[in-house]
């Protein structure tokens, strides 16, 4: 008669590791037997049930008694060795796999770090390179623009340049530039809010009315 018992109950009854039992089954020493997607170790419980050999044991004088029960330890002690060293060479197989993982694992890592490490290199170039870039452009502008407002002067160096010292022509010469700033006259500008005008223009027009 069979009956099936779970592999970590089987285990647990020997002594041993469910990796052990695991190990066992795959070499064959064990039948297992697959029932609803859950797999069982089958148990012959014939060998089990042996009342005449129970019977024989009570009747049997003392001293056969003990030859039975040291060849019983005997039996026992041999069967642990034997799962001690299946778990043994179990987790050897084990420890091996996982050496295996972990340098496929490394690699793969080092393999990562080292693209990485080339992508950064290559966004940092491409970064200094638009900075540099950009420096230079905005270099250009100042310059640029220090050249152009170079050209433009106030309106008191303007006068002074023009050689206009009374303070009466001074106000009226600068009521003329105002309202030409206001009529869209572009030889006067307004440069962060003050009247400026370009040296290299001729105001005559403005100067002697």
């Amino acid at each position: 008669m069979e009956k099936l018992i779970k592999p970590a109950e089987y285990a647990q009854e020997l002594g041993i590791s469910r990796q052990a039992v695991y190990a066992k089954i795959k070499r064959g020493i064990l039948k297992a037997k697959n029932v609803d997607g859950k797999l069982y170790i089958v148990v012959d419980t014939s060998e089990e049930e042996r009342p005449q050999a129970s019977i024989e044991e009570k009747e049997a004088p003392a001293t056969n008694k003990k030859s039975v029960a040291k060849a019983k330890a005997s039996k026992d002690y041999k069967a642990l060795l034997e799962a001690k060293d299946e778990t043994i060479a179990v987790l050897k197989n084990t420890v091996k796999d996982l050496k295996k993982s972990n340098k496929q694992i490394s690699k793969t890592l080092k393999g990562e770090i080292d693209l990485l490490k080339e992508a950064f290199h290559e966004m940092r170039t491409l970064y200094v390179h638009q900075l540099e870039q950009k420096k230079s452009i905005e270099t250009i502008d100042i310059y640029t623009q220090e050249e152009d407002n170079s050209h433009w002067i106030g309106l008191k160096k303007f006068l002074k340049k023009e050689k206009i010292t009374k303070e009466k022509e001074q106000n009226k010469i600068k009521k003329r530039l105002k309202k030409a700033y206001k009529n869209g006259d572009i030889r006067v500008v307004k440069i962060e809010g003050k009247l400026k005008v370009n040296r290299q223009e001729d105001y005559s027009d403005l100067l002697y009315k």
